[in-house]
């Protein structure tokens, strides 16, 4: 398991700064969760992280190894470090096992055959066995992100980021979401979520980061960042969502 190291990570559209010198170092196993208020970063930091968007400037060491360099083929990295939205972009024409199988088919070159034990265990695990042969539309929101993390998770990533994923649940859908996060933390998945969920992160987080206005405010252990904070950003913040 490799640490993903984050240095002074700039990040603009148009002229608009997002990313404002981010350092971030996430260690093997941890739960980091980003929260802040809309428009503060989170979800462009994460797709930095897996080079989904290029950086501007800064470095981003996976494993000691500069991932950031420019002209460099993303696939490999993306194979390490998966993500999955708050929209589940699952193929409406495939089943929720299609699904899953694709990216490993295509990029890996593995068999329906080679990849159906792994693919059908990890659909047990998550309670959706009995949804495999399942269209999306046959499914509800909640199996639909749980089938978009399944299929993450099919290509054997070392590092999760997960992007608001609960947030376009009903609320009785997102704690079986939730739970499926609780289960990858037990596993010592390393894994970067941006959300709003604030009971979750107090309860599971091993460090929360506060971003606003494309910077790291505070950073450190829940108890201290809910508890504690010692931002006046910080605690405006925690009083508009607690």
């Amino acid at each position: 398991m490799a640490r993903l190291e984050l240095q002074d990570i700039r990040k603009s559209f148009g002229g608009n700064p997002v990313l404002q010198g981010i350092d971030l170092t996430i260690e093997p196993g941890q739960m980091v969760c980003l929260i802040g208020a809309s428009g503060s970063g989170k979800s462009t930091l994460l797709r930095c992280m897996n080079l989904l968007e290029p950086v501007d400037d800064g470095v981003i060491l996976l494993g000691g190894e500069d991932i950031s360099e420019p002209g460099r083929d993303p696939q490999p990295v993306r194979q390490r470090i998966g993500i999955v939205f708050q929209s589940y972009n699952l193929f409406p024409h495939m089943s929720a096992e299609e699904n899953v199988m694709l990216a490993p088919r295509r990029i890996k070159g593995l068999s329906r055959e080679a990849l159906r034990p792994e693919v059908t265990a990890l659909f047990q695990r998550f309670g959706l066995a009995d949804r495999m042969a399942h269209y999306p539309d046959q499914l509800s929101g909640g199996q639909q992100q749980r089938v978009a993390i399944i299929r993450a998770l099919a290509m054997r990533p070392e590092i999760m980021l997960f992007d608001e994923i609960t947030s376009a649940l009903d609320p009785e859908l997102v704690a079986e979401v939730l739970d499926v996060l609780r289960s990858l933390r037990d596993d010592g998945m390393t894994m970067v979520l941006a959300t709003h969920e604030m009971g979750f992160a107090r309860e599971l987080a091993d460090v929360v980061c506060f971003l606003d206005q494309g910077r790291i405010c505070e950073s450190g252990p829940p108890d201290q960042v809910f508890g504690a904070p010692k931002e006046a950003r910080t605690k405006a913040f925690l009083s508009r969502v607690l």
